[in-house]
């Protein structure tokens, strides 16, 4: 597998992290040790060592930023808690959501017991009716959003759109079985439709504006063709 890269300093490197990738071996991941992650992929490609300064689930596509040095991870993970770093990501979410809107909702941290301020703006690019039933209903509606996450919990964005009762489509632990089903078995598109596409901040050491886009992955592709969408990113 190869990793394309989105952009190249000597201080970083932004890739575009495919969907069903981790990013490193954890315990919370429940990963096997010989699973190769990101990491691994990139050091057997690029020969460099690499530090991630954010995470994007295992399921999720798109693009994430990586550093050359490990004292630079502080100097870019304080960036995203001060909230410096804006990040756009698209989701293809169940039923015809409002035009816009705002979820402003608090969700559990990584101290499950700990409830977090978290708050995501939306807006819907496209919708789409399939003449194909899905419990209960006869035929089966979903919208493209165009998501931007104003904090970053964990799960934040999967968590908010279920909790609106528009679950993105193929999410295994927040989503809805019966379209997860129909669009593996009838479309032949079991991934979660989550892509971050991209990533804008003012670079701390070069001080310029960068705007880091990922392209679209396969599967993505195979939906916009199915549905008559053009993605344009």
């Amino acid at each position: 597998m190869v990793i394309k890269i989105c952009f190249e300093d000597k201080y970083l490197i932004a890739v575009n992290k495919p969907n069903n990738v981790l990013i490193h071996h954890s315990f919370m991941a429940r990963n096997m040790d010989e699973e190769s992650t990101l990491i691994d992929l990139l050091q057997e490609q690029l020969n460099l060592k690499l530090y991630p300064v954010h995470r994007l689930d295992r399921k999720t596509s798109g693009v994430i930023i990586l550093v050359k040095k490990r004292s630079d991870v502080k100097v870019f993970q304080d960036l995203f808690k001060q909230n410096k770093i804006q990040k756009t990501y698209y989701a293809l979410v169940r039923g015809f959501t409002p035009e816009e809107g705002v979820i402003d909702s608090p969700v559990k941290g990584r101290d499950a017991n700990v409830h977090k301020e978290a708050k995501t703006v939306y807006r819907k690019l496209q919708e789409t009716v399939l003449d194909i039933p899905v419990h209960p209903y006869s035929c089966s509606r979903y919208s493209l959003l165009e998501l931007k996450p104003q904090t970053g919990r964990l799960h934040q964005l999967r968590i908010h759109m279920n909790k609106i009762s528009h679950p993105i489509v193929g999410d295994p632990k927040y989503g809805d079985r019966f379209h997860n089903r129909m669009f593996e078995n009838e479309l032949n598109l079991p991934k979660m439709f989550l892509h971050a596409s991209s990533i804008q901040f003012k670079h701390p050491f070069m001080k310029i504006e960068l705007i880091i886009k990922a392209d679209f992955p396969e599967d993505w592709m195979m939906l916009a063709e199915k549905f008559a969408w053009n993605l344009v990113d």
